[in-house]
């Protein structure tokens, strides 16, 4: 019998994947500031952060080696780096809705990927749900017009969230949550100080106003050293393919923001794809069913079928002690990648 999927493993990625929501609404402010120096300080300073907290946490923090570093640098390029860049892109040939509604595929990408990568099947039920998460996000977000750049800047953004998350699934047993997070945020600020060196000026920081200083210090504080961490937690813990349903969440944290902000009442259509987006959820995170009482053992009676011999190998995961990437865990030691909460 597999565990059961606990509200503690979901929790810290569904409280992610509300940052990440909400930054949509703070980003607004960043409309007119330079974006590389501005993502390059918003990484750097996450990196320190993060860096901070992990010693006064007593996490150790390893150091990369041979293909880890592919892996780590794919997630900085990837889901901190192009995606933004996609995104920017992305807003000058299509509607920002045409460019929502192609991240808010990620669940079904993750759902199929994602398994593969960890090393078993993808769930049929994950497989189901994952549409239907898709469905209501894209009520909630709506639909809109674009161009043929604009229809492949949206794939690329696709491509980009999901890969935040499917590339971490090699380093996230041996790094962790922190390392993961660690390494990919200052692989990040050192691109994205590189782009600003050969396209801005860095000397433009300057003419920041203090709300957009505000808005970059909440953004690296929150939407990138804390969700990253909550993010790849719940990665760890459930699985890439299951936690990638919780990316739907995100709209409906940036529609709620949106109304806090005095954006006014949503529409009835951002109120049926609410309820579309959490009866996907709920079909796709329940737990599994409890085992039948009737195939249970009464006390003092054996089972039915004698158990079947194991070898001492057997019992331990690998032969070697380690828990196998998807295999049955205390953490259901799957683990997964990445939105993830891409950066907007």
């Amino acid at each position: 019998m597999r565990t059961p999927t606990a509200f503690r493993d979901l929790a810290p990625g569904t409280a992610g994947m509300v940052l990440v929501g909400s930054s949509v609404t703070a980003s607004r402010s960043l409309v007119d500031a330079p974006l590389f120096a501005v993502q390059a300080v918003r990484y750097a300073a996450a990196a320190l952060l993060l860096v901070a907290l992990a010693r006064a946490a007593r996490v150790p923090l390893l150091r990369p080696r041979g293909r880890e570093w592919l892996w780590l640098a794919g997630i900085a390029a990837s889901g901190l780096v192009l995606f933004n860049v996609a995104v920017v892109r992305g807003v000058a040939h299509a509607e920002p809705a045409v460019i929502a509604v192609a991240v808010a595929s990620v669940p079904i990408l993750l759902g199929l990927v994602g398994p593969v990568l960890e090393g078993r099947r993808p769930s049929r039920r994950v497989l189901l749900a994952a549409p239907v998460v898709v469905a209501g996000a894209v009520l909630v977000e709506g639909t809109g017009r674009t161009d043929a750049a604009g229809v492949g800047w949206a794939a690329l953004a696709l491509g980009c969230e999901a890969g935040f998350t499917l590339l971490a699934v090699p380093v996230l047993r041996r790094h962790g949550p922190w390392g993961v997070s660690v390494h990919a945020v200052w692989l990040g600020a050192a691109m994205l100080a590189v782009l600003t060196l050969l396209f801005e000026r860095p000397a433009d920081l300057g003419s920041l106003r203090p709300a957009q200083w505000a808005t970059t210090g909440y953004l690296a504080v929150m939407v990138t050293a804390v969700a990253f961490l909550l993010w790849y937690r719940t990665v760890a813990a459930v699985g890439s393919g299951r936690a990638g349903l919780l990316t739907g969440v995100a709209p409906l944290a940036a529609a709620a923001a949106g109304v806090v902000a005095g954006g006014g009442v949503p529409e009835p259509t951002v109120w049926l794809g609410l309820g579309v987006v959490v009866a996907g959820l709920a079909a796709g995170l329940r737990p599994d069913r409890a085992p039948d009482p009737a195939a249970v053992p009464a006390p003092g009676r054996a089972p039915a079928h004698p158990p079947a011999t194991v070898s001492p190998a057997a019992r331990r995961p690998d032969g070697a002690g380690r828990s196998r990437v998807g295999g049955p865990g205390p953490a259901d030691a799957a683990v997964r990648t990445g939105p993830g909460p891409g950066s907007p």
